[in-house]
């Protein structure tokens, strides 16, 4: 530390071009430093079938990262999806682009679809506070009725991954235990980019979300009620309309 500082200062003095893999080094010095106090979490907003998702992301790299670019990588059950065509309403009235691996289908119930991942790519910039929050809409499927009693479906929301790049920082194994990962450079698409994905020293917690399900014992008599009920109103209504001549 104290060669690579003598060097540092001779370079001032004597104002010789210093090697690029030493200002890199400096930079992903002070960007690990600053990745220790990053922090994620997540909270759910309203009830019922139609929620918001806030993430909080807490970041102190300081203004000699002014490049960063963010992304949260967000891995989603079969139990919930994003409307598209609610995203796309709202992609002008807020300050964050997203991303989805693969179409998502509004209606069908969760047991007949699978989960998907999301990239969410906030704005971020030298006047962005050193904590951002971002809400996403998210919703609710129906799911199979329980033969066992439950009432209840609970599914469990995982914290995002959060991902950052930077031009500073090339030398991306200096980072441990922060670790590099390709993912879209932006929600185009149109390129994959390698990305430091940050480890936190505490993981944050699941959020659990409970949906209502149907008692799946009354499946049988409910439809045996049903059509008995439905006969008897057409019997009823045919002998009307015999007794008026109405056909």
């Amino acid at each position: 530390q104290e060669a690579v500082t003598r060097s540092f200062v001779a370079c001032r003095i004597f104002r010789c071009q210093c090697p690029i893999e030493w200002f890199h080094f400096n930079s992903c010095a002070a960007l690990k430093q600053g990745l220790q106090s990053t922090a994620v979490s997540i909270v759910i907003k309203n009830k019922g079938f139609h929620m918001e998702l806030e993430t909080t992301v807490e970041l102190q790299l300081g203004s000699a990262f002014k490049d960063v670019r963010l992304l949260l990588l967000h891995t989603w059950p079969s139990g919930v999806y994003v409307d598209p065509y609610q995203l796309a309403f709202l992609s002008d009235a807020v300050d964050w682009q997203i991303l989805v691996d693969s179409a998502i289908d509004l209606e069908v119930p969760a047991h007949k679809t699978s989960g998907f991942v999301a990239y969410v790519y906030p704005a971020f910039s030298e006047q962005t506070p050193g904590v951002l929050n971002i809400s996403i809409p998210i919703h609710g499927r129906y799911h199979q009725p329980s033969f066992d009693g439950e009432t209840f479906e609970s599914i469990a929301i995982e914290p995002p991954k959060l991902l950052l790049r930077t031009e500073k920082c090339s030398q991306l194994a200096d980072l441990e235990p922060h670790t590099a990962t390709e993912a879209p450079c932006t929600a185009d698409n149109t390129s994959m980019c390698l990305w430091i994905q940050v480890q936190q020293k505490q993981r944050p917690g699941d959020v659990i979300l409970r949906f209502p399900v149907g008692d799946g014992s009354l499946v049988t008599p409910v439809c045996g009620v049903t059509l008995a009920v439905t006969m008897i109103c057409c019997w009823v209504l045919s002998k009307y309309m015999w007794k008026q001549r109405i056909v």
